[in-house]
């Protein structure tokens, strides 16, 4: 079997004949018809995740799957061969940069009817990073203020627009652009973050999903209200994160230090998160699709031979949505 894996951080993808997936009980082998391409699987490829991710080399990248059910466990009651699904593998079972994949019944969903391989290759990941930041941990209700920063990229072009369907006002950053794009998604407050600086403009938000950390992260407590909350998927992880993932005591005090010094400061909270699988959080998120609620931004497709250029052309920036190894 074809797949592109990890064989020392740092280097690009190499192709290579790996093993057929193992099929357990509770398994569903799934021919691949698409996968997203993540800026979760090029820090796993530079090694910036070791300490949260520590993966054993070589190991085959990919994050979202879409395809074709090829046999199934024999304890799996809830697909069969032939069926479309789609999900995000387990965090400890990614390899969707292969030709088949093995996932667990549970963190699969059956594929919208709505919507093409490609664009449902494109979703799980994101779909369920904004799922669960502003339904689980943030609890959008109608009349909250809303930030989600990098509003045209994979997450914020999802987030947008369930935080719109969830009633809030949302206001998002984004080049001018990607304006008129990202206020179709549902933003009613578009900041240009090459000339306008959202700390100026923006005050009293219930919620911020950062994407980007750093600077625009310690700016984003401060637009929160007290007992507001900035929820971060990209910068360094807050203590009870740091005691769940199992990490030592010394990072995870410097962690400590990094992510809560200044939010207690200003009265609000901070929390990192990775997300998880949740084929039932899909099935949710399968509705609103096929609803029309939301809708998946493919902004490039790319062949399977092309995935280590690709991986490590996320970082130049400049796709709506998300970037897809799949077909046309």
């Amino acid at each position: 079997m074809r797949a592109f894996v990890v064989t020392k951080y740092k280097e690009p993808l190499q192709e290579a004949d790996v093993p057929e997936p193992t099929v357990g009980e509770h398994d569903v082998l799934v021919r691949v018809e698409a996968a997203g391409l993540n800026q979760l699987d090029e820090k796993i490829r530079a090694g910036e995740l070791k300490q949260i991710l520590p993966y054993k080399l070589p190991v085959i990248l990919g994050n979202d799957v879409a395809g074709t059910v090829i046999r199934v466990g024999t304890a799996v009651r809830g697909f069969k061969p032939g069926d479309e699904v789609y999900g995000r593998p387990d965090q400890d079972r990614i390899g969707a940069f292969a030709e088949r994949i093995a996932v667990a019944e549970g963190d699969l969903a059956l594929k919208p009817a709505s919507i093409s391989m490609n664009e449902a290759g494109s979703l799980p990941l994101v779909a369920l990073t904004a799922w669960q930041a502003l339904v689980e941990r943030g609890n959008v209700r109608p009349g909250q203020k809303v930030l989600i920063h990098a509003g045209a990229g994979g997450v914020g072009s999802i987030a947008i627009q369930l935080a719109a369907h969830l009633g809030a006002h949302v206001a998002t950053t984004a080049s001018a652009s990607n304006a008129d794009f990202v206020r179709a998604l549902g933003a009613d407050t578009v900041i240009d973050y090459r000339t306008q600086d959202f700390e100026q403009l923006l005050t009293g938000y219930d919620l911020v999903l950062d994407s980007l950390g750093g600077e625009t992260l310690e700016k984003s407590l401060r637009v929160l209200k007290p007992g507001g909350k900035a929820i971060e998927i990209a910068g360094p992880p807050e203590p009870t994160f740091g005691r769940e993932a199992g990490l030592n005591p010394l990072l995870r005090l410097g962690v400590a230090v990094l992510s809560r010094k200044q939010a207690k400061k200003l009265g609000v909270t901070y929390e990192f998160m990775l997300m998880r699988a949740s084929g039932d959080q899909l099935r949710q998120i399968t509705t609103l699709i096929d609803e029309g609620v939301v809708r998946p931004v493919v902004g490039k497709v790319v062949g399977f031979d092309q995935t280590p250029q690709a991986l490590q052309s996320l970082s130049q920036g400049g796709i709506r949505g998300k970037a897809v190894i799949g077909n046309g």
